[in-house]
């Protein structure tokens, strides 16, 4: 079935970036004045806007395409850099006109380099950005961590989609830099592909290379379920999720599906849970009393659960406690700021707490900024993360 084209949507589109084109069309008048600077602009805006939406109308059923993928990049930074730049220039021209002189040459000079930096912070993103590995070590204390677990090391990532990545290079770069921690038990808290389970299979040889001593661990996150494209069959999409779970024992992930397994050191162990997804608006499937189900009371879990809205919820008021959850799901957005101090990204209007560690009634739970991206193809700010905790025994 031939997709219709989003009229309304594109013309609305088509209405703000005329609007700010044309703010941006004046200024560069004021630096380049009697020269084709501006007019070429001009074209360049309008083939971005007509190659996107002739992406839209050609797009193929359940795929983007290159073409819209290229022509959505270009679109997007085309329209962030002249957002950022009228918020620069706006107040010059309010000054100007308040004094009742032509608007400052100097200040729209350096409104313009915002415009140019903006690009080159994007293009970062997308070509650099998106591979950035970062590790980043957490160190965790418990009262009634079991003593020969004192110092265990647990490496987490999270959101592969594996069908994002191009870089071969660069992902097998990240993969060495896991292994390179030590850690003695790996995780993985969901979201392996974007839809399809054939995502994975290119990458399978490279990831099935993580190893630790006590294991590796997985559960799935949203975009595993397939809920996200049409299939031509129910049974189609029941055999995807079958083919996606078999992936996961190929890439020697045990996959934890609303159970746990003990983690043993001699005569102490830990309980490892892992729920199927269970979030807010995304699907409520996980069920957090079986996956602990027949565990002593009294014995130090952890959970996997994809969707930090799991633990918001749920979680953190359990009774018997679960002592820490790793998730995932958010990515930081792909874009924010976490340095000087501040730490913020949009997606904090949508999850309040959003990356990093956090603990309420004595639980903890640390979301990973995610190994992979989706949707915008970079990052910018909140970079790709491998998560190394150390657990220790509160002396």
């Amino acid at each position: 079935m031939k997709r219709r084209i989003p009229i309304l949507p594109l013309l609305v589109l088509a209405f703000v970036l005329l609007a700010t084109s044309s703010y941006i069309y004046s200024a560069l008048n004021t630096l380049f004045p009697s020269t084709g600077i501006p007019h070429f602009f001009w074209v360049l805006t309008a083939v971005i806007f007509v190659g996107f939406g002739l992406a839209i109308s050609r797009r193929h059923k359940n795929a983007e395409g290159k073409l819209l993928l290229y022509a959505a990049h270009a679109l997007l930074i085309l329209i962030v850099a002249e957002l950022v730049t009228i918020v620069f220039l706006i107040p010059g021209d309010l000054y100007s006109t308040i004094v009742s002189q032509p608007r400052s040459y100097n200040w729209t000079l350096f409104s313009a380099v915002i415009f140019v930096l903006t690009v080159f912070l994007f293009l970062y993103g997308m070509i650099i950005g998106k591979y950035r590995y970062t590790v980043k070590k957490v160190t965790l204390e418990f009262d009634d961590l079991p003593p020969l677990f004192d110092g265990f090391k647990i490496v987490q990532i999270s959101d592969v989609h594996a069908g994002s990545f191009k870089n071969k290079t660069a992902v097998k770069r990240g993969i060495r830099l896991i292994n390179a921690q030590h850690a003695d038990l790996f995780v993985f808290t969901g979201d392996l592909v974007n839809n399809k389970a054939e995502e994975i299979k290119p990458w399978i040889p490279e990831f099935s290379k993580i190893k630790a001593p006590y294991g590796q661990y997985s559960i799935l996150g949203n975009h595993d379920y397939g809920d996200y494209i049409s299939w031509p069959s129910p049974e189609e999409k029941v055999q995807n999720l079958q083919e996606l779970k078999e992936a996961h024992r190929h890439l020697g992930f045990d996959l934890l599906l609303d159970r746990h397994v003990s983690i043993k050191n001699q005569n102490e162990q830990l309980i490892l849970g892992g729920v199927e997804n269970w979030g807010v608006g995304f699907g409520e499937r996980g069920d957090l009393a079986k996956t602990f189900q027949h565990v002593p009371e009294q014995a130090f879990k952890i959970l996997l659960s994809h969707d930090p809205s799991h633990w918001e919820t749920q979680v953190k008021n359990s009774h018997p406690i679960v002592h820490l959850t790793l998730s995932g799901h958010t990515h930081g957005m792909q874009f924010g700021l976490e340095a000087f101090g501040i730490k913020w990204s949009p997606v904090k209007y949508r999850y309040a707490h959003w990356a990093g560690l956090k603990e309420e009634n004595g639980r903890k739970l640390y979301i990973n900024r995610g190994f992979g991206f989706l949707g915008f193809s970079g990052r910018i700010g909140i970079w790709p993360e491998i998560t190394v905790l150390e657990l220790k025994k509160k002396k």
